[in-house]
């Protein structure tokens, strides 16, 4: 039988819940708020523009819409996070699976080793990462970009996908394979149907580590603005004279719209892809 909490408990519960709330959406509502100001005023002195929009204008987004070649940065970004997304649902669907059926020599050193890579910060790789582009002559490029974001959701999706595929019965695909199946049909028609869940939360991670990333995209693709991904482009419009606030904030209210579509998208799928993924492996 469960024990009721105290009334005055459930009050504090709620109180801490509405201001975590407030204190994570906030951001995201200044942002806004700031993208339809007049100028380049992130702030203003009407205490009441702080929460409310007292004053708006389409004016930023105009002008990062039709004078800025804000489309084309959205254009790379979109390009480079859809193609990461694809490329590691291949890589790590396949390691994954592989690691979870299969019983091979170096198996087991090759899963710890993944997890001694994880613990390595990817911004100190960044160094290496650029020369080695450099020596494939894939610096500056999208395609050099694509493969170290690829290469930077290898470890997490591979085990998360490991652990998920681990809890799919082997007896299914066993019996697809009695039934005429080659062990191939049987890893598409079976296993990847009931890995959706799993699927999911990598290709959100995929998808991410394409779109909203800064460092890597500014220090692997610098110039010019025609390759430019979103996020180091908007960075891009300052100068030492001046930061237009509005400028960014309208770019910023912009890029985080496909981030939603596809996490709305996924959702369903999100929580359960990252639970039953992580409790075995």
């Amino acid at each position: 039988m469960k024990r009721k909490s105290k009334p005055i408990i459930r009050v504090l519960q709620y109180v801490i819940l509405v201001i975590a709330t407030l204190y994570a959406l906030y951001p995201v509502w200044f942002a806004i708020l700031a993208s339809g100001r007049l100028g380049d005023r992130l702030y203003t002195l009407d205490l009441g523009g702080m929460f409310f929009p007292t004053e708006w204008t389409f004016e930023n987004y105009r002008v990062m819409l039709f004078e800025k070649p804000f489309l084309t940065w959205l254009t790379n970004s979109l390009k480079v996070a859809s193609i990461t997304t694809v490329a590691s649902l291949i890589v790590c669907t396949s390691a994954a699976f592989a690691l979870s059926r299969f019983k091979f020599r170096g198996r087991e050193f090759f899963l710890v080793f993944l997890l001694a890579i994880s613990t390595f910060p990817g911004l100190l790789s960044l160094v290496a990462i650029a020369q080695l582009l450099t020596a494939l002559g894939l610096y500056g490029k999208h395609a050099g970009l694509i493969l170290a974001y690829t290469a930077g959701t290898i470890v997490f999706c591979t085990w998360n996908l490991k652990g998920y595929f681990d809890t799919i019965p082997i007896e299914l695909e066993e019996s697809a394979m009695l039934d005429g199946c080659s062990p191939v049909s049987a890893f598409f028609l079976i296993a990847l149907p009931l890995a959706k869940p799993a699927l999911a939360v990598t290709a959100i991670l995929g998808f991410m580590s394409g779109w909203g990333d800064f460092v890597f995209a500014s220090v692997l693709v610098p110039a010019p603005d025609s390759v430019k991904l979103a996020v180091p482009a908007l960075y891009s419009l300052a100068n030492s004279m001046s930061v237009p606030w509005g400028y960014f904030a309208s770019g910023a209210v912009i890029v985080i719209i496909p981030t939603i579509i596809v996490y709305l998208a996924m959702n369903r799928y999100f929580e359960g892809g990252l639970t039953l993924g992580g409790v075995k492996g």
